[in-house]
């Protein structure tokens, strides 16, 4: 039988995607980033990051408007 862990997980992955696109400089293309859609639309509910198209494809941005 596992054993319960004494520390809450975190399921929620959306603080690590944050990180991630902080250490990308702020923004990172849709297609690379092995979060799931649902993390984020998550932070764009949130209001932390937007998502633009720039022609070239889609880019996930952090957004700095606070």
């Amino acid at each position: 039988m596992p054993r319960k862990s004494t520390y809450p997980a975190a399921t929620d992955q959306s603080h690590q995607c944050l990180q991630y696109l902080r250490r990308c400089g702020g923004s990172a293309r849709l297609c690379t980033i092995n979060f799931s859609l649902g993390v984020i639309q998550t932070l764009v509910n949130r209001n932390l990051v937007k998502v633009t198209n720039t022609g070239a494809g889609f880019f996930v941005e952090l957004d700095e408007a606070k």
